[in-house]
């Protein structure tokens, strides 16, 4: 999927138009995960970025990173969205998503254009609500990742998320031991891409795409 005008366009009416909302964020999560009760009263707040940009060929691509791992942090180690908590002097969710790219994959606040914001959700295991965007660049950006926080970077193909086949099942072995069966998931570059990031991801897919995608198709 080339980056062009046209496509920045398609995506910004298709923010005009009603969000899939959460039956297409649970139509990437594990059995055993329950919508939320909608009383977010006490949950700690956060933002995330699906980031788009060109490679050297025009080729659409969007960014993951692999977190650092640390002991106590319950996401360690996955693969995510960048983005992090509001802190008390951001003005908004968008401002925190924004300062959180900047700070994690050096890419500046001011060369991104947020086209839409995505349904918020809620992440029970760590009672975060995530405040979720969409952002484009015009160019690849000279990632500088963060030494604390960032293991890797992932640079993916958007097409790899709008294709029915790479959404995949299988059986997930937690770090505290624990085993979710038949976890949906994106095979991304041998890392499985799953939970939260892939819930947000497939929302915007299927608000792109106009049709429902999931691992049943």
């Amino acid at each position: 999927m080339q980056f062009t005008s046209d496509l920045i366009n398609i995506i910004r009416e298709k923010f005009s138009n009603p969000l899939p909302g959460r039956a297409a964020q649970y139509r990437m999560a594990h059995v055993g995960r329950d919508y939320p009760v909608p009383d977010f009263s006490k949950a700690r707040k956060a933002a995330v970025v699906i980031l788009l940009y060109p490679d050297t060929t025009g080729e659409t691509q969007l960014v993951l990173i692999q977190r650092m791992f640390h002991p106590k942090d319950r996401h360690s180690g996955q693969i995510s969205l960048p983005g992090g908590k509001l802190e008390a002097a951001d003005p908004s969710p968008k401002a925190a998503a924004l300062r959180e790219l900047e700070e994690e994959l050096g890419v500046p606040t001011n060369a991104v254009t947020i086209l839409g914001q995505l349904s918020d959700l809620h992440i029970s295991v760590s009672n975060f609500l995530v405040y979720p965007f969409l952002g484009v660049v015009d160019k690849r950006p000279d990632f500088i990742p963060q030494p604390s926080e960032v293991h890797a970077i992932l640079e993916t193909p958007l097409k790899v998320f709008l294709e029915k086949s790479m959404r995949r099942k299988k059986d997930l072995k937690l770090a505290n031991g624990i085993t979710l069966k038949n976890v949906p998931y994106f095979d991304v570059q041998g890392h499985t891409v799953w939970g939260a990031t892939a819930m947000i991801i497939n929302e915007f897919s299927e608000l792109l795409m106009g049709e429902i995608l999931s691992t049943e198709n």
